[in-house]
């Protein structure tokens, strides 16, 4: 097992209250992978086809980290985080996107995502990504 691997897992299992990742992407195939690289680190998960669907669940109250797609169909990635910026939520961000260039990287951490990760995701710089979100 990997190092970043090895940490997450140890993060999974620590004592802070809410270790939830909630995973927002309009591909159901890539909800389930991540959604099952997730379980296998023993994190809770939950997968989202929208950001409004995120918004009306209950996760809202307690995700710990947010893997955010760019591209959604209604409310985009960019118009989630902007909103959860506005309220005051402070979840910590991993964007991922098909369509990676400079100008949405350099957005996305203006608006104080984690970590800007282009498609297909490599395992090592997520689980990364979700130790640095988790242990802020």
């Amino acid at each position: 097992m990997k190092f970043a691997e090895q940490n997450a897992r140890s993060v999974a299992t620590g004592n802070k209250a809410s270790r939830r990742i909630s995973i927002i992407d309009d591909d159901a195939s890539i909800r389930e992978a991540l959604k099952s690289l997730m379980r296998s680190v023993q994190l809770d998960v939950d997968a989202f086809g929208s950001a409004e669907e995120f918004l009306a669940s209950e996760r809202l109250h307690d995700t710990a980290c947010l893997i955010l797609d760019v591209n959604l169909p209604g409310l985009s990635g960019f118009e989630l985080q902007n909103r959860l910026n506005r309220e005051g939520r402070d979840i910590p961000i991993i964007f991922i996107t098909a369509h990676a260039d400079e100008v949405s990287h350099q957005r996305a951490l203006k608006g104080g995502a984690i970590e800007f990760l282009s498609k297909p995701v490599r395992r090592e710089p997520l689980f990364r990504a979700i130790q640095s979100a988790i242990e802020q």
